[in-house]
């Protein structure tokens, strides 16, 4: 009797046949990777935040929230410090008011997404609707342009980073978190975590609302402002917000917030 054949064809064509969606998932999320502090710090230093070495930008994320935020304003006010809040769109939106106050304190307002969602399908068409419809709120209710975004998350995907790119924004991570979105964080652990990370010209990544986090985790982030401000300026480095940071550039002309192709042009 003759020995069965493979159905190697048939494999081959289920490989030929899957290899494009491989492809689109890899060109995706492949940017994600620079969420690796490693990654980003050596390869894409103004994507980490990386900026002159006596400054640090203290930035926010989460926001707007009328149940937080103010808290922090009147920290940062008695600190005399100005810092990047990146918002999210809907919650700008929400809160016009606080928008407003926001800016007339001349903190500088960022674009962190339409919504807090992770991006494990690729909705670039969505991805670049979302982040022009949060740079118009943000024009609207600030009266100024913002100039920054952040995903949320950190997770930087193709479409999150062309939507950004084609929006005018320059992409930001940060170079030190506090992991002040836990439920067990507190002012101690997140000075602690701040200082094993921060170096000069860093970026330092707070949230100044619970909204996608444990309930009251931002007290965390609260208490612990005054000490990393005054450690800051003790170690001889002022602090505030991005605009004054002029993040570095990686590799010539190309920006350093760029992972992938990228466009030519001054920082800030």
């Amino acid at each position: 009797m003759a020995r069965p054949t493979r159905p190697a064809p048939l494999r081959r064509t289920s490989a030929n046949a899957l290899l494009p969606l491989v492809t689109l998932a890899a060109a995706h999320i492949g940017p994600a990777a620079t969420w690796l502090p490693g990654l980003r710090h050596r390869c894409f230093p103004g994507l980490a935040g990386q900026g002159r070495p006596d400054h640090i930008a203290l930035t926010f994320d989460d926001g707007p929230d009328p149940g937080s935020t103010p808290y922090f304003l009147e920290a940062l006010d008695d600190l005399g410090v100005r810092a990047t809040f990146f918002l999210l769109g809907e919650s700008a939106v929400r809160y016009p008011a606080l928008v407003r106050e926001m800016a007339e304190r001349g903190h500088e307002l960022a674009v962190h997404g339409w919504t807090h969602d992770r991006p494990w399908l690729p909705a670039p068409a969505r991805d670049r609707s979302e982040v022009l419809r949060s740079v118009a709120a943000l024009t609207d209710l600030a009266g100024r342009r913002p100039r920054w975004y952040r995903p949320p998350y950190g997770i930087l995907t193709s479409g999150r980073w062309a939507a950004a790119h084609r929006a005018g924004l320059r992409t930001v991570l940060w170079t030190a978190w506090g992991e002040d979105w836990t439920a067990d964080a507190t002012a101690v652990s997140v000075r602690a975590r701040i200082g094993a990370d921060l170096r000069p010209g860093g970026t330092v990544l707070l949230h100044d609302s619970d909204r996608v986090a444990a309930a009251g985790c931002w007290r965390s982030a609260l208490g612990a402002l005054p000490e990393i401000v005054r450690g800051c300026r003790t170690a001889g480095m002022s602090v505030g917000p991005l605009a004054e940071h002029r993040p570095v550039r990686h590799r010539g002309r190309r920006h350093a917030g760029t992972p992938a192709g990228g466009q030519d042009g001054e920082g800030p």
